[in-house]
């Protein structure tokens, strides 16, 4: 219990004590649990902004000064030194694994890599222009009509059984919906490729003839993925927790996570950019639409410009356009898309008015710009995100269920309806 406490004091002079809590790093949090029933008030912080909502012992943020870290570790360091099996290995667990402790994880992850069979049919039923999102929603939720066992989410060894199975098999769901996209045959997973070997594999390989995965496509998947695996209580992570706190079953819940990070404010984000890119059309239009953008009667905004928790550079942007730059250079791509996006990002860098106000490109900006150079149509770009983001939802359920003080979510509201009034019956009306 805290030995430090604030005292607040209601218009009408009642004075409630509450406790302050504070973390190992990050500002100090007052505990206003009891608020209600000291004073009969309640706190309004509309979008959570400046609340609370769990303990987590997870990934931290600092925005202000533009850091990131996954169990203590910077990004940096783990994007420069790690890979994606070791990062949620981290994730889930708390430390790096020795050698012996990554082998059997990345092995344990590898025989879970297949779906049921029947969960192909289901696949096969959708409309060929389905959006894979609808789709990765819909087959993750079905998960819990196949995998009946290890579905007890009491017990710890089901609760990780859930999570190793949702980890392996989040990219063979992502495989089929691009292959039901395109109208080619599903492919099976090979288990002698290493993660994101294995996605691209699936993606891109045909059963007429043998696909070689280039190397240099892998381990930039494998990079975007590290950047996106956790970021804090997001609103698809803060999805699944609420979820999570009612007792549901973690493929319900990695579901509904899946749904918020569908829309176009959160994990869409990279989607609108290269939605905007085709509104710009052309090099030569870039200075009319930065106009457009500075004008705040305009409704055009440039995207993926600027974000919610950095006041600063994004970190996971400054890695990840070294790494843009690079693929795009390898794979010796001449795309005018992507040279309108290099343009814009270059003058968005240098114009006074974005780095008065911090709109630095962020990670999303850069990351759909990546996904096109792999050959991804758009409408793939949050499916790879969820590949990722499955595996900090995972462990941001496993760590809800091992908090001593989780309880159900409810959020309360400020009431602005009518006030009472009496039934008028329809004849009266």
């Amino acid at each position: 219990m805290s030995d430090k406490f604030v005292k607040v004091t209601t218009p009408e002079g009642v004075t409630a004590e509450l406790p302050v809590k504070e973390g190992v790093i990050g500002p100090p949090t007052f505990d206003v649990k009891t608020l209600h029933k000291q004073t009969g008030y309640f706190t309004y912080d509309s979008g959570f902004a400046a609340t609370g909502a769990c303990e987590s012992g997870i990934t931290f943020i600092d925005g202000e000064k533009g850091i990131l870290q996954y169990r203590g570790y910077p990004i940096e360091q783990l994007a420069e030194n790690s890979n994606f099996i070791e990062v949620a290995y981290l994730l889930m667990n708390g430390e790096l694994p020795n050698k012996a402790e990554f082998k059997s994880f990345d092995e344990e992850i590898t025989r879970h890599t297949m779906v049921h069979e029947k969960i192909r049919s289901l696949m096969k039923g959708f409309q060929y222009d389905a959006h894979p999102m609808a789709m990765m929603m819909s087959v993750i939720g079905s998960f819990a009509a196949f995998y009946h066992e290890g579905m007890s989410v009491d017990d710890a060894k089901d609760r990780r059984l859930a999570a190793i199975r949702l980890i392996a098999k989040m990219p063979t769901v992502a495989a089929a919906v691009y292959k039901n996209y395109i109208g080619q045959p599903f492919m099976y997973p090979r288990n002698d490729l290493n993660f994101t070997e294995r996605l691209l594999h699936m993606m891109y390989g045909v059963p007429a003839e043998p696909y070689e995965v280039n190397p240099v496509a892998a381990k930039a998947l494998d990079l975007l993925f590290i950047l996106h695996a956790d970021h804090e209580q997001n609103a698809s992570t803060s999805t699944v927790r609420l979820v999570g706190s009612t007792g549901a079953n973690p493929f319900a819940c990695i579901s509904a996570g899946i749904a918020s990070l569908w829309g176009p404010a959160h994990g869409g984000a990279n989607e609108a950019v290269l939605n905007m890119l085709g509104e710009i059309g052309d090099v030569s239009n870039i200075e009319k639409y930065v106009a457009k953008a500075k004008d705040k009667n305009d409704p055009f905004r440039l995207m993926g410009f600027g974000h919610r928790v950095y006041k600063n550079y994004d970190p996971r942007a400054t890695i990840i356009r070294k790494a843009c730059h690079e693929v795009l250079d390898d794979l010796g791509i001449d795309d005018p898309q992507l040279e309108l996006a290099m343009k814009l990002e270059e003058i968005a860098l240098k114009d006074e008015y974005f780095v008065q106000r911090k709109l630095y490109p962020n990670v999303d900006f850069y990351s759909g710009i990546i996904y096109k150079a792999l050959g991804m149509p758009t409408q793939m770009f949050t499916v790879m995100f969820a590949i990722a983001r499955t595996v900090g939802w995972v462990s941001q359920w496993l760590e809800q269920y091992e908090t001593a003080d989780t309880r159900i979510g409810r959020p309360r509201q400020l009431y602005t309806g009518p006030v009472t009034r009496d039934f008028v019956n329809i004849d009266k009306r």
